[in-house]
């Protein structure tokens, strides 16, 4: 018997929303072991003073459980 945890990661990205998500889920793997499905929830872009865009990208993640 598997027992799952999910949780939520904003991965953010000066390129794009699939760049972003890909950094969410790079960053997590270095912590979580055994990601399973990664959701994406929302996008949305970031605009700064300058006139500068950041892609955000919502996902839910979900891994094994290690007791």
């Amino acid at each position: 018997m598997s027992v799952y945890r999910v949780t939520d990661l904003v991965g953010t990205s000066t390129e794009s929303w699939e760049d972003a998500a890909a950094a969410a889920i790079k960053v997590a793997s270095g912590t979580l072991r055994d990601l399973r499905v990664a959701e994406v929830l929302t996008q949305d872009i970031h605009v700064d003073e300058s006139g500068g865009l950041t892609y955000r990208t919502k996902i839910r993640v979900s891994f094994k459980y290690q007791k």
